[in-house]
This record gives C-alpha cells, sequence and structure tokens, in this order.
C-alpha cells in the first residue's frame, strides 16, 4: 500500500495535541498511533519510525526544523517507513513504554525519542535527538538491515521486548516495615546527597526536587529535624532567586542547566509549577518565611495569569522555551537593554539588583534575572519590575500548549487549595473549584475519565493512574476547604474506578499505569518510581490513605496500606527517587493526624489555626457537628467551637483553644 493509498498524507492537522498539529505542515507523511498505522506497516513490509516529544521541548524543535521540515529527509521516511507521532503528555503509556526501550538499549534517554519498530510495536534500535546528516545515514542503515538481515532485526526485537518484561516486574517485594525508622533512613540517605554549597540534589542539570523537598518538610514536622529544614530552606531559597524563577513575572522554568540555579531550560511546565506551588505554600505556611509566602503568592499568580484557560476555568500544559525560534530570548537582558528601558540611574540600579553585568550568564552576552538578596527599596522594585515586564511583552513571546491534561490540573487544584489557606485567598480556592468542576464535566465520559482536552474538545486518549490518583487528591483537598459532598462523591468514584481497573490482582499493593481494559501495547507500563513528578502509584497511595480518614472507608485503608509496604525498598535504597512515596509515608507513620472542628461558622478562629498549623498530609475539616463523617458525633464545647486531634482511631479530648491545639498536633 503506498501512501496515498493509505489515507492521505500528513495527518496531523486534525490532533486534539497541539504538538502534534505544530507537526501537520511537515513533508513527512505523519500518522497518530493506531492500529490502523501499525496494520499500514505491516501491509507495506515497513518498519515504524515512531517520534516521541512534547509541543515545549527545545530539541524537539531542532529536529523537527533539521529534518522532519526537510524535503530530502521526509522523501527517505515516507519511502521507507510508516511514521507515526506521538505527544509523550497526550499518551505517556507509549512514551513509558519506549522510553524504557530506549535507556535499556542506549543507557540514556530523552526527548524527542526516535524509536524504530516492527509492525506489530516491538522495538528493535532507539535513539534521541539526530542532527539531519546522521539521521540520514541511521534511516539508511536501519531499511537495509530491515531488507536484507530481517532475522537479525526479529531477534533484536524479541530480546529487547523480553527485557522490557522483565523490567516491568518493578521493584522487588519484601521491603522493611513502613514505619518511623524507615523514614529517618531514607531522610539521612537524602541529605547525604544534598549540595549545601548551592542547595538542591546532585549536580547539572539540576531538576526542581519538589515532592522531596515536600517530604523533607513533613519529617522535620515529624521529629524536629534541623537538618531537614536546613535542606529545604536552602533548595527553596535558591530556586527563588535564581535564574530558574522568573523574577519579573513569577512561575518556575523546567530546570537549571547548571549547578548554581542559574541558567534555566526555559520552559514552563503546569506539573513544576503546581508541584512547587504547593511546596512554598507549606513552607510559608508552617515557618512564615517571608520568601517563601512572595513566591506562593508570585506563582499562584503565574497560574492564574499565564496558565489557565479562561474559557472553561482549566490549567494549559506549558509554555515553550523558544520564543521565534530562539531559546530563552523573550526572558533574558543586556545590561544596554536595561537601560534602554528604564533610563541611566534605574538601569544601573536593576543590573546591580538582578546581576546582569557585561559578560552575562546567557548566550551573547545576555544576563538571566535572578534576585540573590531583596531589593533595598521596595516601591522602587516594584516600579523597575513594572516597566521591564512591560517591555518584555513587546518582545516575541513563547508559544503555549493548550492542551489540557488531567493529572497536571489535579496537582494544581490541590496546590491552589493549600495556598489559599497560608494566603487568606478565597478566590484561590475558587479558582481551584472551578477547574474541578469543569474538569468533572469534560474528561468525564460516559463515566470514565479521560487524559486530556484542547480547546473545549475531549481526546480519545484514556486517562492512566496518576489522572485518576491526582484528580482524586485535589477534589479531596477541596472537600476540606469548601465541604460539599459532591467533591467527596466524585472523589470516591475515581477512587473506585482505579481500584477495578488499575490494581495488580495478582500483587496485592501494586498498580498499573494503564487500565486493564485500555488499548494493549508491547507491555502493560507500571513505573514506581518518582520523577518529575510523582509516580501513578504513589500518587494513588496518597489519595487513597486520604479519603480513607476523610470518608471513613475501610477499603480505602485496606489498599493503601499494602501499597506502602510493597513499595518501601525504594525507601530504603533509592529514595531521591521516591520523594512522593517518602512525603505520603511521612504523613502514614505521624498518624496520619485528622483534625475535627466543629464550628459554627466557616469563618471560624480556630479551624483557620488548624488548618495553619497542620502538617502536611493532615486532614483538617470543619463544620457543624454531623455535616461530614469526620465531624459525626462531635459537638462544639460549652458554645465555644472546638478541635478534636486524632491519629487514626485514636482521639484526643476537644480542645477550645489554639494553644491546647498546637499542644496536641506537636506531641
Amino acid at each position: 500500500m503506498s501512501p496515498a493509498e493509505s489515507g492521505g498524507q500528513n495527518q496531523l492537522a486534525l490532533a486534539a495535541s497541539p504538538y502534534l498539529r505544530q507537526h501537520a505542515d511537515n513533508p513527512v507523511h505523519w500518522r497518530q498511533w493506531s492500529s490502523a498505522a501499525l496494520a499500514e506497516a505491516a501491509q507495506r513490509d515497513v518498519p515504524v519510525l515512531l517520534s516521541i516529544g512534547y509541543a515545549a521541548c527545545h530539541w524537539c524543535h531542532v529536529m523537527a526544523h533539521e529534518s522532519f521540515e526537510d524535503d530530502e529527509v521526509a522523501a527517505v521516511m515516507n519511502a521507507g517507513f510508516v511514521c507515526v507521532k506521538v505527544d509523550r503528555e497526550e499518551r505517556p503509556d507509549i512514551d513509558a513504554v519506549y522510553m524504557n526501550a530506549t535507556i535499556a538499549l542506549t543507557g540514556q534517554g530523552g526527548w524527542p525519542m526516535t524509536c524504530f519498530l516492527t509492525p506489530d510495536g516491538r522495538p528493535f534500535f532507539c535513539g534521541t535527538y539526530y542532527p539531519k546528516e546522521g539521521f540520514l545515514q541511521l534511516l539508511s542503515a536501519v531499511s537495509e538491515t530491515w531488507r536484507d538481515r530481517r532475522d537479525e532485526v526479529e531477534q533484536t526485537s524479541d530480546q529487547i521486548a523480553a527485557e522490557l518484561r522483565s523490567r516491568a516486574e518493578g521493584v522487588p517485594g519484601g521491603g522493611p516495615q513502613v514505619d518511623p525508622a524507615l523514614c529517618d533512613h531514607a531522610v539521612a540517605l537524602v541529605l547525604r546527597d544534598e549540595d549545601t554549597a548551592h542547595g538542591g540534589f546532585g549536580g547539572a542539570p539540576k531538576f526542581p526536587p519538589s515532592a522531596l523537598l515536600e517530604a523533607l518538610l513533613r519529617h522535620w514536622e515529624r521529629n524536629g529535624s534541623p537538618a531537614a529544614l536546613a535542606a529545604v530552606q536552602r533548595a527553596g531559597t535558591a530556586m527563588a532567586r535564581g535564574g530558574m524563577y522568573d523574577q519579573l513575572a513569577g512561575g518556575f522554568a523546567r530546570y537549571s542547566v547548571d549547578d548554581a540555579w542559574v541558567v534555566p531550560h526555559f520552559e514552563k511546565m503546569l506539573y513544576d509549577n503546581a508541584l512547587l506551588l504547593r511546596f512554598y505554600a507549606h513552607w510559608a505556611r508552617r515557618t512564615g518565611d517571608p520568601l517563601a509566602r512572595r513566591v506562593t503568592a508570585e506563582t499562584a499568580r503565574f497560574l492564574l495569569g499565564e496558565l489557565r484557560d479562561d474559557a472553561t476555568g482549566m490549567f494549559i500544559s506549558s509554555l515553550d522555551a523558544d520564543a521565534a525560534g530562539r531559546e530563552g530570548s523573550t526572558y533574558v537582558w543586556t545590561p544596554d537593554q536595561l537601560v534602554e528601558v528604564l533610563g541611566d540611574d534605574d538601569g544601573r540600579w536593576a543590573a546591580s539588583v538582578f546581576e546582569v553585568t557585561e559578560a552575562g550568564t546567557f548566550e551573547d552576552g545576555a544576563s538571566v534575572l535572578q534576585r540573590p538578596v531583596e531589593a533595598d527599596d521596595r516601591d522602587r522594585f516594584e516600579r523597575v519590575r513594572a516597566a521591564l515586564l512591560s517591555a518584555r511583552l513587546t518582545r516575541p513571546q513563547p508559544p503555549r500548549d493548550d492542551k489540557v491534561v488531567t493529572a497536571w490540573n489535579g496537582l494544581a487544584i490541590t496546590a491552589l487549595a493549600e495556598a489559599s489557606v497560608v494566603l487568606a485567598a478565597p478566590q484561590l480556592a475558587s479558582a481551584a473549584a472551578d477547574c474541578a468542576k469543569a474538569l468533572l464535566r469534560l474528561h468525564l465520559v460516559d463515566g470514565r475519565l479521560r487524559r486530556a482536552s484542547l480547546g473545549g474538545r475531549v481526546g480519545e486518549s484514556a486517562a492512566i493512574l496518576e489522572d485518576h490518583a491526582m484528580l482524586a487528591t485535589g477534589l479531596l483537598a477541596l472537600c476540606q476547604l469548601v465541604p460539599h459532598p459532591a467533591w467527596l462523591t466524585a472523589a470516591r468514584g475515581l477512587l473506585d474506578i482505579a481500584m477495578a481497573h488499575f490494581a495488580d490482582r495478582e500483587r496485592p499493593g501494586r498498580w498499573f499505569d494503564s487500565a486493564d481494559d485500555a488499548e494493549q501495547l508491547v507491555l502493560r507500563p507500571a513505573d514506581s518510581y518518582d520523577s518529575a513528578t510523582p509516580s501513578g502509584a504513589s500518587a494513588i497511595a496518597e489519595a487513597l490513605l486520604t479519603a480513607a480518614h476523610l470518608a471513613g472507608d475501610e477499603r480505602y485503608l485496606r489498599a493503601a496500606g499494602p501499597t506502602l509496604q510493597a513499595h518501601s525498598v525504594l525507601l530504603a535504597r533509592a529514595p531521591r527517587s521516591a520523594g512522593h512515596w517518602l512525603a505520603v509515608a511521612e504523613a502514614a507513620v505521624r498518624g496520619p493526624l485528622q483534625i475535627a472542628v466543629s464550628c459554627a461558622a466557616p469563618d471560624s478562629p480556630l479551624l483557620a489555626d488548624a488548618r495553619r498549623l497542620a502538617p502536611g498530609g493532615a486532614i483538617v475539616m470543619g463544620g457543624p457537628m454531623d455535616s461530614s463523617p469526620l465531624l459525626t458525633g462531635r459537638d462544639r464545647v460549652g458554645g465555644a467551637d472546638a478541635a478534636y486531634v486524632c491519629r487514626g482511631r485514636v482521639c484526643d479530648l476537644p480542645v477550645t483553644r489554639v494553644e491546647d491545639l498546637a499542644r496536641n498536633l506537636s506531641r
């Protein structure tokens, strides 16, 4: 079958993914991932060329410009392969399978990812970015091997498939008991890897350790570890004062290319900013740190101002690293540019405040703005910041990936709900509620959750485990702020679907990332390690643990306990790759804590104090007696609002004063 006979040329114009649409004008005859594309490869007797990336990926753009927009390269691709484009954010299940194959073959992974598959989906060669000439040589070599040494291809693909199945077994069982000693051990291992000079962990490139910092905060809350809090303060301060944080508009870039947080990779992702917002809100709430509070407010403002889809109230995926084809061009400054916008005096002052030098920290003598200390003149700083931001808006702006991903919106709901507490900003909770309503209205189709939508049109891709878990956690966070039975009902529905379709029936406590009735790939992915976002398994552990004590449902507790225990080996051996597991474990071994405040009004001062004092992972519910499962039979005392502190099934006597509440929580 020729490309024309297979149903047209490039078929990405109607895709629900902005990343795929970016390639709709390529001369490559791209298809979306489908059984029809694999069938076409079988009928033509050619390999599948699978290219995986995402819209904000700088090197994806580079390879697209060098190769996929090039007629010579496209002709070779079209003649010898069925070419399939996948957005890793829309289909993380496909990405996970072939990323594992790429790492198994090359020892490393990344995007763009380039894989060659047999027509039944088995990989036989994988890599990442290739420049044009190298890519042409690779295409020729793969075609020759496919044509002349097919037995080698089959043997290699069988071996890789077997290796992937072996790796899919996941972490080994038989880990230690999840208890305070295990959490202490995990934290000690993490702190051994801290970069005490620059903050964070490991070397360049340095990614924001969001979940790990949340875990360290919870550890400090449990046992008062000064080392854990110091690590939190060093990393939180360094990230907020360095170039990875947008010193003009707020919001964090994806990662720092150096170990000192100076020069970022400029793409801004919803998931990073949601996770970091939750961490900074927690840090600010429990310590009162003014930097943490400022960054919480600015990051929340960035989410609402730059990443929210005003038409739906949901949040888009990302802002690109590039603008007008140049990475970072929107954000960097020279001393002369500062003077041009601000005048001589303010320009020189701004250069000193933001560490903009003649030598520069980026390309062509430009500097990424940093803010190593607070400016001595706040009014002057705000005036300068506003002028620079206004001038920056006249530059080419990064494209947006307007795709709405369920899981990342769940993270945003949780973060905004928690930020609303520390900032006393009910509008943030309202924004979280609007997002949740839109997700439940649009992304739930015939009772099942979908992964993503674009422009109000929901995609066909089924939701994975993290979508169910992270949205459920967001709904449970809302339930604690604005008690409404609909939030709890919806969260329980998502958890029930997850338990029915994602749990591993043969190994209690283990979870698959794709549903049992979803599309069957070469293997069913099940990745337990936390990475840029919490793994689906650690996210479902948090949701189950929260729901168990919020709803009083033993089924969720019976699922949460084995889930933590099945993955305890990660805390024992690789806690830096298990930051969210550690955060959930810290909440679990502390009680988990439940604070029920019987109060006459939602603006109860005692309820506000309970939310301020509650450690991470604690459950706080307020309202009249019997208004929720936690308040069943719990009334005010002597006409005063009363707080009941419980650890599992053991509860303290009710207290009516904040001093007594603080003492009960500190035990």
